[in-house]
């Protein structure tokens, strides 16, 4: 199979291993959808996305193309090549304990390939944004409407991984009735980044992060 299209509803979960150079497409289908991703080296599960880091390294508030999804060994786990949308939160994670957001169905999954609690790491919020109120505490609120029906992200995996989604409700979103909508995954085969490719000319830590993760299957 070369590849696949599958629908998740909102507030849902999924799993799916990724393999190298293979692609993964986001598309929001409609207001409300929220992605929140972990990710993780399919052949080391102690591998995985390390947020802050990719944050600091790139010097960046948010997730954007062309950016590289790094992780706590300083690899690229995936690069993001393009995207409708110039913002997607990594800052407020998947929600707390007993509380509605995506943490229950995140565990579900992790559940489901061996890993738990203390797997949790933080987490890429696709589709959403929040923005600072501008007072002295830092406060952020999420910004309703951001992603329409349309919007989409790709991600090409770097190595091989272990992806695993929520399309469960963003924690800041002040909605109260219905479900969210869901996302359309599309898996498809790729290629591997080119002398040119716009993650390695971005910036050096993500060129080195892409390097890294060459090494490891040279």
């Amino acid at each position: 199979m070369t590849g696949y299209v599958l629908e998740m509803p909102g507030a849902a979960a999924d799993s799916l291993r990724l393999r190298r150079h293979r692609t993964l497409t986001l598309h929001c289908l409609g207001p409300g959808t929220n992605v929140a991703a972990l990710i993780y080296a399919l052949d080391d599960r102690t591998e995985r996305l390390n947020v802050p880091d990719t944050l600091k390294a790139q010097m960046s508030a948010s997730i954007a193309a062309p950016m590289a999804l790094m992780s706590d060994m300083g690899r690229a786990l995936a690069s993001v090549t393009g995207s409708s949308l110039d913002w997607h939160d990594a800052i407020t994670g998947h929600g707390l304990p007993g509380v509605d957001g995506a943490r229950e169905g995140l565990l579900g999954e992790l559940w489901k390939h061996g890993l738990g609690a203390r797997d949790l790491h933080a987490n890429v919020n696709f589709f959403s944004k929040v923005t600072p109120v501008g007072d002295q505490r830092g406060t952020l609120v999420y910004e309703p409407g951001y992603a329409t029906e349309g919007d989409w992200v790709t991600l090409r995996a770097e190595i091989d991984l272990l992806v695993v989604l929520s399309t469960a409700r963003h924690p800041f979103d002040p909605s109260t009735s219905g479900e969210p909508a869901g996302v359309r995954l599309e898996v498809a085969e790729g290629s591997a980044p080119g002398p040119d490719d716009p993650s390695r000319s971005f910036r050096s830590e993500t060129a080195r992060a892409l390097e890294l993760a060459e090494r490891s299957y040279a």
